[in-house]
């Protein structure tokens, strides 16, 4: 699955893509998630999922870019350029102010691109904390 490669060049390898077949759905299945591809020819150049969530300490709702790649032979094509534009829209079709995506600290090129669009850089004013939950 085309997805799955995209997913492994972000450094998420999968290894059932009947698994991720099934992920992917579910973003479908809501209206507060969504999910774009970007192709030609049917080859998959780079794809992007964002999340709408409303705001809890005031009206209004932000949206989260949960991922975005572009293959790597399609990099400085302006296809995450095209990508960045689709999820921005559904989410401002969707009355949110504000988007946010995060970026591993290696990601140098990225963070540039993010730049680049407007997106402000905000390591060192705010700290992320993760904790896996027992299932």
């Amino acid at each position: 699955m085309a997805v799955n490669e995209l997913l492994h060049q972000l450094g998420y390898p999968q290894d059932d893509a009947a698994a991720t077949a099934t992920r992917i759905r579910t973003w479908g299945d809501g209206p507060s998630s969504a999910a774009y591809v970007a192709d030609a020819g049917g080859d998959l150049l780079g794809l992007v999922a964002v999340h709408v969530c409303p705001f809890f300490e005031r009206a209004g709702s932000w949206a989260r870019v949960v991922a975005l790649v572009v293959s790597d032979q399609a990099r400085g094509q302006g296809i995450g350029g095209q990508l960045m534009a689709v999820a921005e829209s559904f989410a401002a079709r969707r009355g949110c102010v504000r988007m946010e995506v995060t970026s591993s600290d290696r990601r140098h090129d990225a963070h540039e691109f993010y730049r680049r669009r407007g997106y402000i850089d905000q390591t060192g004013t705010s700290s992320r904390f993760l904790h896996d939950l027992d299932r």
